[in-house]
């Protein structure tokens, strides 16, 4: 029987997840308090599901799964290779890391719409489930508008300025989606097919094809939208800012990760690297977007007021990291590393910070940081997993955000050989993005430990921390950004990269 259920593993994880949002609604009507256990008993089974799938795709390679008797290409079918088994497993632990959290959180700031949000959050984890296994690009559209969708409700359910953001949001997602269903149709248009794989195949002849050429501007634009790739991130910062505290953190850990997952298989497994090595600017193109954006988010946040506004516009400088990477992958394979590597660094960075956010607003209602003198004494627990991650994202070696910036520079040196110019300027402009981490991260840990209050918020120094439900979440995570890193530095995870990387096209693991 367990047998059985495993050879279905790619289709459960997210039926059982749309079943359960369903579930959650109608039951919620006789007991709104099962809404909470029945999601996170869910998104266990999902994640022990992930987890089940990156060990089979391990030793015995991709998983494929054809729905309603179609063999491909003319059905849809899923692929489970180790990239999205990997990403399956980011999404999944954090939804379950962000589901526990949210238990308190939401009790307090939506008391009134528990049950909703539970079924829309579960619709959320569906449509981000259905994303990473599809190996159709419609069938990928379908599933980015459920998630979409459910996004769009949970950040505007916290009512006053979330409903003017979370408009805001549906205006620019909509841009994007239209944008990826674009491409989808010019790429259908020309080999009439959809199947990601049968794409690959049929494309090399055609690189040369305008409309195949306008399919990939397309796509890329559509996901940068998305995932609030500067300068296309101008719903980002109210989206994040204004949306409950457990909606801030699954979607900055999880949402843009997605989203970013989706624009490298486009590339890498669609489209293929032979793309980009077919035209040389397009990857440069990339790149120069990417650290633009990484030294514009970083200056934003630094001019921030707000913790959360703050963390949005960081977050924004993160994605810049991802796509740099990208753009490097043709010219040295440590690029797509540092990308691949940040999905999982950042979603545990930066959702340790918007948990850490989400409870100073749960307890002492702090939205700016010029109110945290002396949080340190106040909220011990909250404050010091907010400075581990924030210390995680300076780049402080071993943490996560170390290592990602450690590849990166290796591909950037790599990049030197053929592009001396550009190379050096992308080392320079990680040296620079550090400090200006340190500069916007600083400031607040200064304040948390540093700095007195001389009798605002904090003059009495009783400790105020959060319930457990929501501190053991975060420090979890502050702890993760330090082992992880660790992982990462001592090459644990390079066999599992290795491997994704040969799926992707891109040769092997480098040499350490």
């Amino acid at each position: 029987m367990t047998w059985f259920l495993a050879e279905h593993y790619p289709v459960l994880v997210i039926v059982i997840s749309m079943f359960a949002a369903f579930t959650i609604l109608i039951a919620g009507w006789l007991n709104k308090k099962v809404a909470f256990p029945i999601s996170l008993a869910t998104i266990f089974i999902q994640l022990l599901m992930a987890f089940s799938m990156l060990k089979r795709v391990l030793a015995e390679g991709p998983i494929h799964y054809q729905l309603g008797g179609w063999a491909p290409p003319w059905g849809i079918e899923y692929v489970i290779d180790t990239f999205n088994a990997y990403v399956l497993i980011v999404i999944l632990f954090l939804s379950f890391i962000c589901a526990i959290y949210s238990k308190r959180s939401v009790e307090k700031e939506l008391p009134l719409k528990i049950v909703p949000f539970y079924s829309v959050f579960q619709l959320l984890i569906t449509g981000l489930c259905g994303i990473v296994v599809t190996g159709d690009i419609f069938n990928l559209y379908v599933f980015l508008e459920i998630s979409a969708l459910a996004s769009y409700a949970l950040i505007a359910v916290a009512g006053g300025r979330a409903l003017k953001a979370s408009y805001n949001y549906v205006i620019m997602g909509s841009m994007g989606a239209c944008f990826y269903l674009l491409g989808a149709g010019f790429l259908y248009a020309v080999t009439g097919t959809l199947n990601m794989a049968d794409l690959s195949a049929l494309l090399p002849p055609l690189y040369g094809n305008r409309a195949v050429q306008a399919a990939f501007v397309f796509f890329a634009v559509g996901m940068s939208i998305k995932m609030a790739l500067f300068p296309l991130h101008v719903w980002q910062p109210d989206a994040y800012t204004y949306a409950p505290s457990a909606v801030s953190a699954i979607i900055a850990a999880t949402m843009s990760k997605v989203s970013v997952y989706a624009l490298i298989r486009v590339i890498f497994s669609v489209f293929t690297i032979k793309f980009l090595q077919s035209y040389g600017g397009v990857e440069m193109a990339l790149c120069w977007i990417a650290a633009i954006g990484i030294i514009a988010g970083s200056v934003l946040a630094i001019q921030q007021t707000k913790l959360k506004r703050m963390l949005a516009y960081s977050s924004i400088a993160q994605i810049g990291y991802i796509v740099l990477g990208i753009g490097l992958a043709p010219i040295s394979a440590w690029g797509l590393v540092g990308a691949i590597a940040h999905i999982l660094n950042h979603a545990i960075m930066k959702g340790c910070l918007f948990l850490a956010a989400g409870a100073f607003i749960y307890k002492l209602n702090l939205w700016d940081i010029k109110d945290f003198e002396g949080l340190g004494k106040k909220m011990p627990f909250a404050s010091a997993a907010f400075t581990l991650a924030a210390i995680a994202m300076i780049g402080v070696p071993p943490c996560t955000g170390f290592a990602t910036k450690l590849f990166l520079l290796f591909a950037s040196l790599e990049a030197t050989a053929t592009l001396p110019i550009s190379g050096y300027a992308f080392v320079v402009i990680l040296m620079i993005s550090t400090l200006l981490n340190l500069a916007y991260f600083w400031r607040i840990v200064d304040r948390i430990y540093f700095v007195n209050s001389g009798g605002g918020h904090h003059h009495d120094t009783k400790k105020a921390d959060v319930p457990l439900s929501m501190v053991v979440p975060m420090l979890l995570l502050a702890v993760l950004c330090i082992v992880v890193g660790i992982l990462w530095l001592t090459g644990v995870f390079a066999p599992m990269m290795d491997q994704m990387l040969c799926e992707l096209g891109v040769g092997g693991m480098p040499q350490w």
